[in-house]
């Protein structure tokens, strides 16, 4: 195990990472603010991809095509809102899961019949190509740090937002108590669509950011959804602090399990067995972490107290 390689590992899950804060921060409000359970909520992130994909394709022009699939983004989430969602607040959690499956189903579909089954891709910005070197021997992409930036700006100017505006007051007052919110005279209607609007845009964005490196192709979002959901369960419902922290902690286990899982359990048993128990032990680290968090600390490690 490589110094060299542990810190490209280390910087790979910090990318991981805050791809999974852009997705979780928008879903952990609309849970926390909305109580609903949104698992078409990964179908964002996949429409992002493709948006950018067919923006690029009619432009020619990465930032162009980045502006517009984020509008795109943001007024199909508002769509889906106004056609599917709101008539789905205040049932039970499993006509809520029932229905936004059932999105991912039919938009799985439509993605599939509008850019085909293949895998897409979308080039990285030419002034972002190559790497730099960030220490002797250390090569990095400049695009995944392009991603690690980007995400950690956003996530400041979500952190302001949320705490020193008036909306932001709101939000975190609606993910503690959302009927109080509405006893005082706040449409709750319009947050909803803001908030919702607001989680679509921030997934749409981690597609974007994430195609110059993945291939874009249809259910992309599907595993990704469920390290949010482990995310928004770690960190706390409705606290962006805890998603924050809990996505960083899960990009980082995740990527350093999956690459180190071998290499460390040959300290205790035979390469043979290692090669066969590393694997299947990484892709449970995550899960173990989230039942060690839940007994410690079954609300989270930041439940929502106002944000």
């Amino acid at each position: 195990m490589s110094s060299t390689l542990f810190l490209v590992q280390v910087l790979n899950g910090f990318q991981l990472g805050v791809l999974l804060f852009l997705i979780a921060a928008g879903l952990t409000l609309v849970f926390g603010v909305m109580d609903f359970i949104n698992l078409a909520h990964g179908v964002q992130y996949m429409l992002g991809a493709y948006l950018a994909v067919a923006f690029y394709g009619a432009f020619d022009n990465f930032f162009v095509a980045l502006v517009l699939a984020l509008l795109a983004a943001l007024a199909f989430g508002l769509l889906l809102e106004f056609l599917v969602f709101r008539h789905l607040y205040g049932r039970d959690h499993l006509d809520q899961v029932i229905a936004t499956f059932g999105i991912i189903l039919f938009l799985n579909h439509a993605v599939r019949l509008i850019w085909g089954a293949a895998p897409l891709t979308l080039p990285v910005p030419e002034f972002f190509t190559g790497s730099i070197g960030l220490m002797d021997g250390l090569l990095y992409p400049v695009w995944r740090i392009v991603i690690i930036a980007a995400g950690l700006g956003v996530a400041a100017l979500l952190y302001l937002l949320v705490s020193f505006t008036r909306i932001g007051m709101l939000v975190r007052a609606g993910s503690t108590n959302a009927a109080m919110v509405s006893a005082l005279g706040v449409n709750i209607e319009r947050l909803f669509m803001f908030v919702f609007g607001f989680g679509s845009m921030l997934a749409g964005f981690a597609g974007i950011m994430i195609a110059p490196i993945i291939s874009v192709e249809p259910g992309m979002g599907t595993n990704i959804l469920i390290l949010a959901f482990v995310v928004i369960v770690i960190g706390g419902i409705g606290s962006i602090r805890g998603a924050f922290v809990a996505a960083l902690l899960i990009g980082l286990v995740d990527t350093l399990g999956r690459s180190f899982s071998i290499d460390i359990l040959r300290l205790f048993m035979a390469p043979s067995p290692a090669r066969t128990v590393g694997p299947a032990l990484a892709s449970m680290l995550i899960y173990v972490l989230m039942a060690i968090v839940l007994y410690v600390r079954p609300s989270g490690l930041f439940p929502a107290r106002g944000g």
